[in-house]
Order: structure tokens, then sequence, then C-alpha cells
């Protein structure tokens, strides 16, 4: 069914405009908008998979959740900003232009639904920068529009207490974290007989990168045929649910907290069509 992995009571679109309107609190209900791509990952691993951990998470974090915080999962924005992967059958794209127009049109549709609080749960590491253009276009045009842009990983879990230093150091797509949880929400898609180790070269500057991995631009075929980024040989499936759960948890925290977040509403002065006017709402796009 279309909810995926969220408790169905939990998700937004099996609720009719009625239901939606007899919310007891949408300005302090939650709505968390799942990002993904549909992109290689190596030999290994479906093309669905920043889709599926974003979705994933977001669902078992909802399922953790007490009856007393009102949250609400949208359906998975399944295409994103992937042109590093476009040498690899499978990667569908997105411009960052349209990406950004649709991040737009569906933050407006979700304040105009009455809701004021918007969370976006991105699980792909291309296209940070759009979602938190969306979020700053948003809050500029509603001043009472509280838009969370962040990253599935950015919460704290414990992957890294299984990943080799090296790992950590360099891995960027496909490595262990990815697959750990794949095996985790997905197992059927992933195909380990077919997985390999794929490093990057250190970047050769110290200066411009600290850590080693890459300073400048990088399509993924730079680093080799297999599209992998990492080592995911040694991911299992155990591995996987315990990530899942560390993250499903502390995103039910922040979740609760966003809901009980108070924060300052812009002021009413304000500028509006090139000049300044003394009360001016957000208005729409065009």
């Amino acid at each position: 069914m279309l909810h995926g992995y969220n408790p169905p009571q939990r998700f937004l679109p099996y609720l009719s405009w009625r239901e939606i309107v007899e919310l007891p609190d949408r300005a302090n209900t939650v709505i968390v908008l799942p990002t993904g791509a549909t992109e290689q990952h190596g030999p290994h691993l479906p093309c669905a998979v920043d889709t599926v951990i974003a979705a994933g998470v977001v669902g078992h974090a909802l399922a953790a959740l007490p009856a007393s915080v009102p949250a609400y999962a949208m359906a998975p924005i399944t295409y994103g900003k992937s042109e590093e992967h476009l040498n690899f059958p499978g990667t569908m794209t997105l411009s960052g232009e349209t990406l950004l127009a649709t991040m737009n049109e569906i933050g407006e549709s979700v304040y105009r639904a009455g809701f004021r609080k918007l969370l976006i749960v991105n699980g792909h590491g291309g296209q940070p920068q759009v979602m938190e253009m969306a979020a700053r276009e948003l809050r500029l045009r509603h001043g009472d529009f509280i838009v969370v842009p962040s990253f599935t990983w950015r919460v704290p879990h414990v992957a890294g207490q299984y990943l080799s230093e090296r790992e950590k150091k360099l891995a960027m797509h496909a490595g262990h974290a990815e697959t750990a949880l794949m095996l985790a929400l997905a197992p059927d898609t992933v195909h380990m007989a077919h997985a390999v180790t794929n490093y990057p070269p250190e970047f050769p500057s110290r200066l411009l990168s600290p850590d080693g991995r890459p300073a400048c631009a990088w399509s993924a075929r730079d680093f080799g045929p297999s599209g992998i980024i990492g080592d995911p040989l040694p991911a299992t499936a155990e591995q996987g649910q315990a990530i899942l759960e560390s993250l499903a948890q502390s995103w039910a925290q922040a979740i609760t907290e966003l809901h009980e977040l108070h924060w300052a509403p812009r002021a009413e002065a304000t500028w509006g069509r090139g000049q300044f006017s003394g009360h001016v709402e957000g208005r729409a796009p065009g």
C-alpha cells in the first residue's frame, strides 16, 4: 500500500479533507516529508536506496511516537537531483530548478492546508542545498511557517561503531552503513554477491580537504566503474536493524521537539514587491 513503512493512521494522504480540517491543532502538527532519489547505488543495491532509507526511517520514527504527539508523513519524493550518477543506467534526475520548484509548491500546499510545521528528511547527499533554499524561500513568504530541512543521518545513531576508520573517512556512496540499513529495510533488493570495495583517492591538498575527501566537484564515474564509494562487504542485517532503531528513536525525539517548539514569528513589517510595506502577509509564488 501507499503508506509503505508508515503507520497508516499517521499517513497524511489517507486523511480526507474534512478530517484534516477537523484536526485539533494543525499549527503544531508536524508534517514530515521524506525526500530521496532514484540513482545507482552500485551493483549490489537498488536505485531506490535514498528514498527507501528516508521513508523507512521516517516510518519507524512515527511508529515510535506516543499518540499524544500529532505528526503525519507525506508520500516520499522519489526523484532528486542526481546528475553525479548520470553515467549509470537507472539514474533518474531532476534539475536543481525543477526540484526547488517542486519543494516550494509542496510546501505551499502544506501551508495552505493549515499546517505550520514542516520537517524535510532528506536521504540524498547531492541535494541538501536545494532543501535549504526551499526552506528559506518558504520562510520568507510565510513568517509563521517553520520549515526544517535536515538529513536522514544528521541525528544521533550507532552506525559509527560498526565502521572502519577508513570507511568513516572516505566512504560516500553505497558503502557499509547504507548497505546495512538496506539489509534491514529491504533485504530482497540487496545482492551482496555483487558488492565490491572501492574508495576514492585521498584529496592531495590538506588545506582544501583536511580529511582527504574530494574538495572539488565529482562524478561517481571519477572513482571507477562500480558506482560504489566505500566498502559494503562487512554490512549485516543485524547492524542495519540496530542503526535503524537508533535513527528512528532520534527522529521520534526530534519530531516531538518540533511539535513542542515555539519559534519567533516574523515581524509584521516586511519587504514586498520591491518596496517596503507595513503589513504584507506571505504570498504564494508568481
